[in-house]
Parts: C-alpha cells; sequence; structure tokens
C-alpha cells in the first residue's frame, strides 16, 4: 500500500512539473508574439501550483512592463531579485521600470561599512549561506581530523591552519545568514499597485493627506 501511495505521490509530483513546463513554453511563446495578457495568466498558473522561480517571476515582471503595469511589474522583478539577488538582468529591468514611477523616493544614505557589509551578505540568501556553513563545517571537521592523524609537524601545522580558516569561515557564514533572515522576516516590503494612494496624518479617512504616493513606490509596512 505504502508503495502505491509513494508512486502515486511521485506520479503527481511528474505531471505537475510536465504541466508546469508546458505553461511557461505557452507563456514564452505568447509573450514573444506580443500577446502579454495570455503571457501573464499562463505564469500565474505557474505560481497557483506552488512552483517558484526567479525565472517565472522575471517573466511576469517583463509581461506587465510590457502592458504599462508598472506597480506589478516592480513587484515581481523584487520576487525575482529575492530568488536571484546578483542577477544583472533582473537588476537592470528592474532599474528600468524603477525610472517609470513618478515618485522620487530617496532612500536613506548608509555610512560605507553598512555598505559593504551589504554588498557582502547580499551575495548570497540566507539559505545559501546556511548551506555554505554546513560545507565549511564539514571541512572543518575533515581538516581537524587530518591535524590529528598526521605525522609530520608541517603537514599538521597545515591542517590546523587550514581548520581553524574554515571554523572562522562557518562562523562568518552563520553570521550573514543571520543577518539575512532577520532582514527578510523584519522587513516587510510593499509595492503601490494603485495609480494614486493618499498618506494621512493619522490612520482614518478624516485626517489630513499629508502626500500621495502613485503606482510603482516601494514603502515599508511597520
Amino acid at each position: 500500500m505504502k508503495k502505491w501511495i509513494l508512486l502515486v505521490c511521485i506520479f503527481s509530483f511528474t505531471l505537475g512539473l510536465a504541466q508546469n513546463e508546458i505553461l511557461f513554453d505557452s507563456a514564452t511563446k505568447a509573450y514573444n508574439e506580443g500577446n502579454y495578457e495570455d503571457a501573464i495568466d499562463n505564469y500565474h498558473e505557474i505560481l497557483k501550483s506552488g512552483q517558484h522561480s526567479s525565472e517565472v517571476y522575471f517573466n511576469l515582471g517583463n509581461s506587465y512592463y510590457k502592458v504599462n503595469k508598472i506597480g506589478p511589474s516592480i513587484y515581481y522583478y523584487e520576487k525575482a531579485l529575492l530568488l536571484n539577488p546578483n542577477d544583472a538582468e533582473i537588476l537592470s529591468n528592474l532599474s528600468f521600470a524603477q525610472n517609470m514611477t513618478i515618485d522620487a523616493i530617496e532612500p536613506m544614505p548608509k555610512t560605507s561599512i553598512t555598505r559593504m557589509v551589504a554588498s557582502v551578505k547580499n551575495v548570497l540568501t540566507f539559505d545559501q549561506w546556511a548551506y555554505t556553513a554546513v560545507i565549511f563545517m564539514f571541512l572543518f571537521v575533515l581538516l581537524y581530523l587530518a591535524f590529528y592523524f598526521f605525522q609530520f609537524a608541517d603537514r599538521k601545522r597545515m591542517a590546523f591552519i587550514a581548520s581553524m580558516i574554515c571554523l572562522l569561515a562557518t562562523a562568518i557564514s552563520i553570521l550573514f545568514a543571520f543577518i539575512q533572515y532577520q532582514d527578510f522576516t523584519q522587513t516587510q516590503p510593499a509595492i503601490i499597485f494603485a495609480s494614486e494612494t493618499a498618506v494621512k496624518e493619522e490612520p482614518n479617512n478624516r485626517s489630513n493627506t499629508i502626500f500621495d504616493l502613485h503606482e510603482g513606490s516601494k514603502v515599508f509596512v511597520e
């Protein structure tokens, strides 16, 4: 009975992947032919099945950009960037879409140390940093065992130094994974989809409007 359940699960998973591949190909074909709304529908069907990837989000962003829906376009570029933070094409298209927004919101200035740390930690996502920490820890154990079993002093010294480097790299990877995870869980960005949104003095409709935000602006939810 368990074997049959396992076979059914494997078959369903394989079928789902095959269907998503067909949808992806259909969406790509529709996009290339200029049928952007059909492409958007097919990409959303892939997301509904639980299949998420930077490619799907990136193509959705492109499709929304083609139909001049800047808010959704930026939203899906941002989601693609979460899964692939250093992709030059995603960054470039996101920049193009952001240039189409009305509001010119300047980011808060950062110190050189903050920028340096951010540039390093953003090389990988928090789960990739965690995997890196596991790999370095595995290397540390192997090198420390080598240090223990080596008989010659020069080899023992090299193995010990290398093991300490791996241990330090493990600690740094864990630190960056923790920082990335904190940023991921505590930061709640949102993209405005409405053409115009009023920002009030207080959280009610009776208060005065301070200023207006427009489609595509990125805000952070407290």
